[in-house]
């Protein structure tokens, strides 16, 4: 089953377009978990026991785990391998390098720690996505237009009559039928509906939703594709606050996943 596949086929067993972001910051969890060896880890495994029924997914970005060193790295693993496998499994790693040195990118993130896929930034070309895509039933997110404030900087610079992020979507789009998604901010209304539109079969994961303060309804009117995940964070994992019991901490996980996931649904 490629990954295009695995990802249509999870959304409609789990009636779900919703992915946690699990960009866990040890300072933010509830203090109930900071009595544990791994804080992180163990506030990971609980929002996941709350709402691994609900979901589609999870991503994790790499950051928040490689800045704890070691502790951190063994988090991501044991986090990744607690998520069951009817949810999708995703590493926000943004990884870019030379084939040689993004063969131990794709060893690390899809052969050791099983990963389901992966965003990956495409300046360096196909070399730099090739081992990735050489594992089968794996898939990347090409980075085509983000939601940070700077994102126009290089992604909407014209390149002759098309913008550099539509050049990158042309390209990386024919790399490996099946394997090839691509990221686009919730804030890229415009884009969003053309590109889902032409490509609606190519998975799309699109982040910015919740604490980025962009409209859900808004971006869902403009979704052409049932191949979709829609990302939240902070607006999820942080919204119990810091002074909850554990039991009040997954309750309310629970009910703002439940509501995500019915306002998605309805469209």
């Amino acid at each position: 089953m490629s990954y295009s596949d695995l990802s249509k086929h999870i959304i409609q067993k789990k009636k779900s377009h919703l992915v946690v972001g699990l960009d866990t910051d040890i300072s933010k969890v509830p203090e109930y978990f900071r009595g544990f060896i791994n804080p992180v880890l163990e506030f990971n495994k609980n929002v996941i026991d709350a709402t691994k029924d609900i979901v589609a997914g999870y991503k994790m970005n790499s950051a928040f785990y490689e800045a704890a060193g070691g502790t951190g790295l063994n988090a991501l693993l044991q986090t990744a391998d607690y998520i069951p496998d009817n949810c999708l499994k995703i590493v926000d790693a943004k990884r870019s390098d030379i084939s040689n040195s993004a063969e131990q990118y794709a060893k690390i993130f899809f052969d050791k720690m099983d990963f389901d896929s992966i965003t990956i930034n495409p300046y360096m070309g196909y070399d730099a996505a090739a081992p990735f895509l050489e594992r089968n039933s794996r898939g990347i997110y090409v980075l085509a237009l983000t939601s940070n404030p700077s994102a126009s900087e290089f992604q909407k610079l014209k390149v002759g009559n098309k913008y550099l992020f539509e050049l990158i979507i042309d390209v990386a789009s024919k790399w490996k039928k099946g394997s090839v998604g691509f990221v686009f901010g919730a804030n890229h209304l415009k884009e969003i509906k053309s590109f889902s539109k032409k490509y609606s079969d190519i998975p799309l994961l699109i982040p910015g939703i919740g604490f980025q303060g962009n409209d859900l309804n808004n971006l869902l009117k403009n979704l052409n594709s049932e191949n979709f995940l829609i990302n939240s964070s902070r607006g999820i994992i942080y919204a119990p606050g810091k002074k909850v019991s554990n039991e009040e901490f997954k309750s309310i996980i629970i009910k703002i996943v439940i509501s995500l996931n019915n306002s998605i649904n309805k469209f």
